[in-house]
């Protein structure tokens, strides 16, 4: 029997845009202007990784006083249950992991925090789903190409998966056309060179950029379903 789909809600701006922003910083400071010109240019999430030096606190300081109108601040790399508790105590609204870890997504469960584990093959993928994950982050999504997803989406089409690693502008509207309920990018995004002296109108014409490719797969999606 195939399991029940979490609820959406929780990650709604998240799916609107359609975009996680990876903020994988040097050093996490001034990371509310960059979460603001993000949201800006319609990204409804960012997602703070925990290689980030003392991304805790930033996680805490985005989601305190003054956060970011619409706009989602998740935690990445999380690798175990006491990292995962660590990032929702700071007030992560969402947790992330490169590898498939059911003691997160326990944790995650039962914090009632969306959580979206990596996976690779179509096991690891149903395995993440049926432990609970909220949507699946194929990890690393440039190995395969959306055609992967279009591949795996036939026989399991209740699977919710976002590609990430190696996803850019040329090729974001392609993974939502294969399928991908929304896009992970980072270094095409907010990766640590392009964060380096970039004014906010550069980001955020950047991330609307994104959030149009994904916009128009979209529509185009509906139009061949009508």
């Amino acid at each position: 029997m195939t399991q029940a789909a979490p609820p959406l809600a929780p990650l709604d701006p998240l799916l609107a845009g359609g975009v996680i922003a990876v903020i994988r910083a040097r050093e996490a400071v001034h990371l509310r202007p960059v979460a603001s010109a993000l949201a800006q240019g319609g990204v409804g999430a960012v997602e703070i990784t925990l290689t980030t030096p003392r991304a805790l606190d930033a996680i805490a300081e985005l989601v305190g006083d003054g956060a970011v109108p619409g706009c989602l601040v998740g935690a990445g790399t999380v690798l175990d249950a006491r990292r995962a508790q660590d990032v929702i105590a700071a007030g992560a609204q969402f947790v992330v992991s490169p590898t498939l870890e059911p003691a997160v997504i326990r944790c995650c469960r039962d914090l009632a925090v969306p959580c979206l584990p990596g996976a690779f093959t179509p096991t690891e993928i149903l395995q993440a789903w049926r432990a609970g994950a909220t949507l699946v982050k194929v990890f690393p999504a440039s190995a395969v190409g959306p055609r992967y997803f279009r591949e795996i989406l036939a026989p399991l089409p209740f699977l919710r998966l976002v590609p990430s690693g190696g996803v850019s502008l040329e090729d974001a509207g392609d993974w939502i056309g294969a399928g991908a309920a929304a896009v992970s990018v980072g270094g095409a995004l907010a990766g640590p060179a392009v964060l380096d002296g970039e004014s906010g109108a550069e980001l955020t014409a950047r991330a609307r950029s994104f959030v149009q490719r994904v916009a128009d797969a979209r529509r185009q999606l509906a139009r061949g379903s009508a």
